[in-house]
């Protein structure tokens, strides 16, 4: 049985049909589930609101609408992203909805599974393992018909192409985030870890003004100045209004602290900053590697609109430190809090009363993100070059004992 799951996790093969089924899956529950309200004898939507939201933003884009307005014949709540995203979901728009949103879903996995096996010094098993755990939570963000399965793919596909040098596309990929949700910001500060900064920086400006630029094909000058105005309008509105599951709302629901959510940020870009200090550690992959975990977790939890569709994000950052995290006690705990509170947290699993009781009113989906975050901080302050030689080098040597053994097991 063991031989046999190791040969399905090294498989790529296996892990594309099952990423492929979910997404098609997912898409195919939203589209028969019928129509839903958001409130008490309210309008009824199809259960696929979000990517309604999406594709309807490229028509308000070519009629010169705002896109930042309500338009609740047509959707419920409001389009968040940039007006070049309503220019990518052009694409989508053309077909009908039963395609659009499966090559959406389809999108989001694929990308999420490109990313993943992109990814150096981790051998097809361990990538097979690291898929295989997310796709829980990445069945929950497409089940929404979100977009955190791309935004977590290209952050880690811009880890794997600045590792392979490959800076002209890992800064392609970096602005892609941001121009769909802002936070992907945070994604420049890989940038400190590889030479030619100056390569790096011209390439993310010169694919930021192209990316800026692209609605101007479908508005002037003037409606693109009033899109941008109401769209930072929305932003500052959007700030105030929540906390989500966020290191704001874990201290709102558990301590009824009432702190402004900039200070929050600021200690959260402190706290993140901190190991970065240690500048002879940035040749060492292991550094690097926990930094972009550290990142993947810092954009949720510090994020005040964080839902639970968003977690495949962090848990991408969750899932990577832990496949090459020392297996003691104490990580075990917190990566098993990690799938139990936050990726199973809202399905079935769980008892219903148990979420509306438990989970929901005290933010428990991001407070095992909360504790690995602040633990792989902790791992990346005490790491001693050394210590990442000898642990680097005898995991190499368990990886190839283990590629021995599968190759050994597939010719008998």
């Amino acid at each position: 049985m063991k031989n046999l799951i190791t040969k399905l996790l090294v498989n790529k093969k296996y892990i594309i049909m099952l990423y492929v089924l979910l997404a098609i899956g997912a898409s195919f529950q939203s589209l028969t589930l019928g129509t839903k309200t958001f409130n008490e004898n309210g309008i009824k939507y199809n259960h696929y609101n979000n990517y309604t939201i999406f594709e309807k933003s490229f028509d308000h884009l070519k009629n010169n609408q705002d896109l930042y307005i309500l338009y609740p014949e047509e959707y419920w709540d409001l389009y968040k992203y940039t007006p070049t995203f309503s220019v990518f979901f052009g694409f989508f728009s053309i077909f009908p909805d039963w395609i659009g949103l499966t090559l959406w879903n389809l999108l989001n996995a694929l990308f999420l599974i490109i990313a993943i096996y992109y990814l150096p010094h981790l051998n097809t098993k361990e990538k097979g393992i690291v898929l295989l755990i997310l796709s829980i939570e990445l069945m929950t963000s497409m089940q929404n018909a979100q977009s955190n399965g791309l935004i977590a793919g290209l952050l880690v596909l811009s880890f794997g192409s600045l590792e392979n040098k490959k800076y002209f596309l890992a800064s392609l990929l970096i602005v892609s985030s941001i121009f769909i949700k802002l936070f992907g910001i945070v994604g420049f500060a890989l940038f400190l870890f590889y030479p030619n900064k100056w390569k790096l920086t011209l390439y993310s400006f010169i694919w930021s003004a192209i990316l800026f630029i692209i609605p101007l094909i479908f508005v002037d000058y003037n409606q693109y100045i009033a899109l941008l105005q109401s769209f930072f309008k929305l932003l500052t509105n959007d700030h105030a209004s929540s906390y989500g599951y966020s290191v704001m709302g874990w201290l709102n629901t558990w301590f009824s602290v009432e702190i402004n959510k900039n200070i929050v940020v600021l200690i959260g870009i402190i706290v993140f900053l901190i190991p970065l200090i240690k500048f002879r550690q940035y040749k060492n992959f292991l550094f690097r590697y926990l930094t972009l975990s550290s990142l993947l977790i810092w954009v949720v939890i510090f994020n005040h609109k964080a839902e639970s569709p968003t977690f495949i994000i962090a848990m991408t950052g969750v899932t990577l430190w832990f496949i090459k995290s020392e297996k003691n006690m104490l990580n075990i705990i917190l990566f098993v809090m990690a799938i139990l509170l936050t990726s199973l947290s809202p399905t079935d699993i769980f008892p219903r009363i148990f979420r509306e009781e438990f989970v929901i009113p005290y933010t428990l989906k991001v407070f095992p993100c909360i504790l690995i975050w602040l633990k792989i901080i902790y791992d990346m302050i005490v790491l001693t070059e050394s210590e990442t030689i000898v642990r680097h080098t005898t995991k190499n040597i368990v990886h190839l004992a283990d590629s021995a053994k599968v190759q050994d097991d597939g010719n008998k």
